[in-house]
């Protein structure tokens, strides 16, 4: 499974969400993992922030600091909405959420194959860019095999091709048998907004200094 790669739907959702992990010294990461008879679920949430430090509006071309320092220039296309609020000193807030889950499927009955789905939103006109993106494939594929022993079930999808899955279950592995299928569904989600910068106080807005007494 691959991370978001083309999501373009704000000043710096072309950067994968992984990149940005890699990227950051100590990004914001959580993670859980659940399991009951004849299925998991694995959910991991990475959080991220950058601040724009410049900004070409003749190319688009943004250019954003993260926490560790580094700056990353980002194309924003197009499809970018409302690119003319964006200001140096703008704030990037991005949070994107990766799960698995897998069910075990009794007797074979399901249509082998793939299917994926996915939405766009975007922010409103005149609003600061952001929006959410999230995808969703969902995988059909018949086991094919089953040893115990190495704690591996093997599972054939419609194109022909094998895959192993290496279980830590043994309880798991006993639940599943030759011809039964297994279900995997692989969600992907990315939520983007921009903060505005904080503006300095006004030269009016400062308290009157004290005047001198007189010695």
């Amino acid at each position: 499974m691959r991370a978001l790669t083309v999501l373009a739907i704000a000043v710096a959702a072309a950067l994968p969400a992984a990149a940005l992990a890699q990227q950051q010294k100590s990004p914001t990461v959580a993670g859980a993992v659940a399991t009951e008879p004849g299925k998991g679920k694995a959910v991991a949430v990475v959080e991220a922030n950058a601040t724009v430090t410049a900004l070409d509006k003749a190319t688009r071309e943004v250019t954003l600091k993260m926490p560790s320092g580094h700056l990353e220039k980002v194309q924003a296309g197009e499809e970018v909405r409302n690119f003319d609020q964006i200001k140096v000193g703008d704030t990037l807030k991005i949070k994107y959420i990766e799960s698995l889950a897998l069910e075990l499927k009794k007797g074979g009955k399901e249509v082998v194959g793939r299917k994926e789905t996915g939405a766009l939103d975007r922010s409103q006109p005149g609003q600061k860019p952001g929006g959410v993106v999230r995808r969703e494939v969902t995988v059909v594929a018949n086991v094919v095999a089953v040893d115990e022993a190495k704690m591996k079930v093997s599972v054939k999808n419609d194109k022909g091709e094998v895959y192993d899955f290496n279980l830590k279950d043994p309880a798991q592995v006993k639940l599943v048998k030759v011809g039964d299928q297994v279900q995997a569904t692989y969600t992907e989600g990315l939520a983007v907004s921009m903060e505005p910068a904080h503006e300095a106080p006004k030269a009016h807005d400062a308290k009157p200094a004290a005047p001198a007494k007189k010695k």
